[in-house]
C-alpha cells in the first residue's frame, strides 16, 4: 500500500506537540502559509491531488484532525476532548511550531468546522478561511443533505452502538459513506491507494469511538457554541468563502450561502460539479477557485 509520502511528493513530514498529543502534518511550498483540514473519513491524503499545485504558491500544511489519520486520539466522553475549539486548538498550535501565527485555512466537512470555530474564537489568527461543503450549523439542509444529516445523527448516538456497529464492518462502513456521498455514487474518484490509506485509518476501534466523539461535540458542545456565537450576534473578521458541491447543496434547496452571509455579509460562493468530495471529485476546477480566492 502507497503511504503519505507517495501521495505528497518532496513534502516533509512532522509529528508536532499539540493539545491532543502528537499531531501528524505534511509540509511543502514557498508564500503564504495555508493549512488545509480534512473531513470525516478520511485525512490529510484527501488534499493529494491539490496539494502539490497549491504549495507552488503557498507554504502548505496538510494536517490530521486529532483522532484521525496519524494524529494522537485521546480519550474521551461525550464528545468533550472533540469539541472544535479544542481541535482547534490543535491546528494553532501546529502552526505556531512552523514558525505561523497568522495563515489562510481551507477546511472540508469536520475540518471546516473546525476552521469555523477557530475563525469565531481566534479571528487574528486566520487571513483568509474557505469551508467546504458544510452548512453554518449542522441542521437539516436541503434534500441534498439529508444523507449527511442522517449519518451525523447516526455517529452521535449514545455509546457505545454506534461503536458496535460500526465496529462490524468497518471498511464497509467507510466504503458506504464515502460511495454514497459523492455525485456518481462511485468510489472511483478517490483511487485504490488512498481508499487502502483511509480503510488503515479507520479500521481502529479507538479511531471509530474517535469519529464518533467528533459528531457527539457536533450535536451538543460545538451547538451550543454556534448558538451563543450567533446570539451575541458574532460574525467571521476576515474575507470568507463557501464551496458547495452541487450534489450536496443543490440548487433548488435552501440558499447555502444566504445561511452563511448571517456570519459574513460579503461571503462569497462558488459551486463545484461534484458531490460532497470536491478536491477529489473535481480537483482541477476545485483548486481554481482556491486559487482565485487565496
Amino acid at each position: 500500500m502507497s503511504g503519505p509520502a507517495d501521495f505528497f511528493p518532496g513534502f516533509a513530514s512532522h509529528w508536532i506537540d499539540a493539545p491532543a498529543g502528537k499531531i501528524f502534518a505534511r509540509v511543502h511550498g514557498e508564500g503564504r502559509p495555508l493549512v488545509l483540514l480534512h473531513g470525516f473519513g478520511e485525512t490529510h491524503v484527501a488534499w493529494r491531488k491539490i496539494a502539490p499545485s497549491l504549495a507552488k504558491r503557498f507554504t502548505v500544511v496538510a494536517m490530521d484532525l486529532r483522532g484521525y489519520g496519524w494524529s494522537s486520539v485521546p480519550a474521551s466522553e461525550k464528545g468533550e476532548t472533540y469539541a472544535k475549539r479544542e481541535m482547534a486548538g490543535d491546528v494553532v498550535a501546529v502552526m505556531e511550531s512552523l514558525g505561523h501565527v497568522r495563515f489562510a485555512l481551507v477546511g472540508h466537512d469536520r475540518g471546516a468546522r473546525v476552521g469555523q470555530r477557530l475563525a469565531l474564537d481566534q479571528p487574528g489568527r486566520l487571513d483568509r478561511i474557505a469551508l467546504v461543503n458544510i452548512a453554518p450549523i449542522d441542521d437539516d439542509f436541503g434534500e441534498g443533505d439529508l444523507q449527511r444529516i442522517g449519518r451525523a445523527r447516526f455517529l452521535a448516538a449514545e455509546a457505545p452502538k454506534p461503536e458496535e456497529l460500526i465496529g462490524l464492518d468497518p471498511a464497509g462502513f467507510l466504503d458506504d459513506a464515502l460511495t454514497n456521498a459523492t455525485k456518481a455514487k462511485s468510489r472511483e474518484a478517490f483511487g485504490a491507494n488512498a481508499l487502502a490509506a483511509y480503510r488503515q485509518a479507520f479500521n481502529d476501534p479507538a479511531r471509530i469511538h474517535a469519529f464518533c466523539e467528533d459528531f457527539r461535540a457536533g450535536a451538543t458542545i460545538d451547538r451550543e457554541h454556534l448558538e451563543a456565537d450567533r446570539a451575541e450576534g458574532k460574525k467571521l473578521a476576515m474575507p470568507t468563502l463557501i464551496i458547495a458541491g452541487d450534489a450536496t447543496f443543490p440548487k433548488t434547496d435552501p440558499s447555502l450561502i444566504a445561511a452563511w452571509r448571517e456570519w459574513r455579509d460579503d461571503a462569497i460562493e462558488a459551486r463545484v460539479d461534484c458531490g460532497l468530495f470536491p478536491m477529489e471529485e473535481a480537483p482541477e476546477e476545485t483548486l481554481a477557485v482556491l486559487e482565485a480566492f487565496l
